[in-house]
């Protein structure tokens, strides 16, 4: 018989963290939604609950049942927190999916997650209907991100019809062990996986990360990164849930409006990542500001200056749902390392042979943890690749290469050969080679990044082509992307080569085609 351990949630799930808050902090603001267009609106705990649970009662009269899961498919707007959140209450499984799919790729998210329904904005309403036309049913937002809509989806449900009396729900027990949400997440296969988290993931994610953040109930975080990432919807939501503190939502990122938008609500706390730091370089910065800190990938960068922040460095992955290393909010921190190993994970560092690196040395990145809690419960609809994810003896297997400083702290030096980071975004070498192949014409296909002065990485793809088919291969395979692929998968650079080179056992080898994008850009 496994046992599984007590946690620190026993008793509990995510509607026990959403109610207490609005019992004891009702009248707090909770959600500031700041529109590029339209009206923006504010909730407070109390409405915020209030909405989350009306939603969930709406999802039960729709006849969706605990267990089910439901596409959540939006750009950042308030109608994406209820919904993921309002799911999660009523005890359904929201699959929350990125917002720049293609209809190849939520047909396949529909499809392997077996999602009953669908909540989405107008913009994407027809490619949905299009991906999943045997969902039970779909409801549509007013508007997009307050922008008015093109076209009116007379054919759809409005958003605010999920909506019903509270009492209607019926009791089920706080389970911290039952599914709480899905995330699809590259890795190095050719379909993204399917990530699944339970209720005790998110309550570790919350807990956690406002402890790293040194969050309190007056912070006012801007919410910016996309609400389909971890990043926004754990360093950022659940961390300000947790702590009693408001979260300022914005559309995107948008370098001309951050500081305007920072100042009037005196924001205090931020995500980001490398693209919003170089494209707020750019511009005039305000003399003073709320900001007590922000969190990116490095620990004190020499742009804190320029700012006057001080950046929190971290690493975490969707499986980590909180940061396996962080740095101090209150100390001094090794500047451009990624922090330290966090309390609650097991963090190892191993060379080849499986040893422990010694300090200076570079070696795999592995964590140890308690699934379901401090580590994702498993790959849903995937038995092989979640087994494939751990070693034998119950470590998780990163893809990531860190080397362990002579200081202590960790520095992130290489990622999984066949892992791109484009913009933030993690993106697969194998996706993009699996939709490439599919192009008539092609023999053979290797796709590395290649550097990039504001995504700081761009996917890349060499092409073999087939004897006599290369006319107009080029444009075949960049349309073929554009269909099946979100813009940031797709290739900056498609190039057609006669030979592959090949390291030992004929493998591609693909450190020799980055050494020569490597070469010609310093050229």
């Amino acid at each position: 018989m496994t046992l599984r351990p007590l946690t620190p949630f026993e008793g509990m799930d995510i509607r026990t963290l959403v109610d207490e808050q609005a019992l004891t902090r009702g009248d707090h603001p909770f959600l500031i939604w700041e529109p590029f267009e339209g009206v923006g609106r504010r909730w407070s705990y109390g409405d915020f609950a209030d909405a989350v649970r009306r939603f969930a009662a709406g999802l039960h009269a729709r006849g969706v049942s605990p267990g089910d899961r439901v596409l959540v498919h939006f750009e950042n707007c308030p109608e994406s927190l209820i919904a993921w959140l309002g799911c999660a209450y009523a005890g359904a499984t929201p699959v929350t999916t990125n917002a720049g799919s293609t209809r190849d790729e939520l047909a396949y998210f529909a499809d392997h997650s077996g999602a009953v329904g669908a909540v989405t904005q107008p913009a994407f309403a027809d490619l949905l209907a299009a991906a999943a036309p045997h969902l039970g049913w779909r409801a549509v937002s007013d508007t997009d991100n307050g922008a008015p809509p093109a076209v009116i989806q007379s054919a759809w449900e409005p958003f605010s019809a999920i909506d019903a009396d509270p009492a209607t729900l019926p009791e089920r027990p706080h389970d911290p062990w039952a599914p709480f949400g899905i995330q699809y997440t590259s890795g190095t296969t050719a379909r993204p996986k399917a990530v699944l988290w339970t209720h005790a993931n998110a309550l570790w994610g919350a807990r956690l990360c406002a402890q790293h953040e040194d969050l309190r109930p007056e912070d006012v975080h801007l919410v910016h990164l996309p609400l389909f990432h971890t990043n926004a919807q754990v360093y950022s939501v659940l961390a300000c849930v947790w702590a009693g503190a408001t979260v300022v939502l914005t559309p995107r990122f948008s370098a001309s409006r951050f500081w305007p938008i920072s100042l009037r609500h005196r924001a205090t706390w931020t995500s980001m990542v490398p693209f919003c730091v170089k494209a707020l370089a750019a511009l005039p910065r305000p003399e003073a500001h709320s900001y007590r800190y922000w969190g990116n990938g490095i620990c004190e960068p020499a742009s804190d200056a320029l700012f006057g922040v001080k950046t929190i460095g971290w690493w975490g992955m969707t499986e980590t749902i909180t940061h396996g290393a962080v740095g101090s909010t209150h100390r001094r921190n090794a500047p451009m390392s990624m922090g330290r190993p966090a309390p609650g994970y097991d963090i190892h560092v191993l060379d080849e042979a499986g040893r422990p690196v010694r300090p200076g040395e570079v070696g795999d990145l592995l964590v140890g943890g308690i699934r379901g809690l401090s580590l994702f419960l498993e790959y849903a609809g995937d038995p092989a690749a979640t087994a494939a994810a751990f070693r034998e003896d119950g470590l998780f297997i990163t893809g990531d290469r860190v080397r362990l400083g002579e200081d202590g702290f960790l520095y992130f030096a290489d990622r999984s050969k066949d892992m791109l980071k484009v913009g933030g975004e993690n993106v697969a070498a194998s996706e993009i080679e699996r939709v490439i192949a599919s192009v008539p014409g092609v023999s053979e296909v290797a796709v590395v990044g290649m550097r990039h002065p504001m995504l700081d990485e761009a996917p890349a793809a060499f092409v073999v082509p087939v004897p006599g088919r290369e006319d107009g291969l080029e444009a075949r395979i960049a349309a073929t992307c554009e269909t099946a692929l979100a813009a940031f998968k797709r290739p900056h650079l498609i190039r057609l080569v006669d030979t592959l080179p090949r390291a030992t056992l004929e493998k591609v080898a693909k450190a020799e085609l980055r050494a020569r994008l490597a070469a010609e850009a310093a050229g």
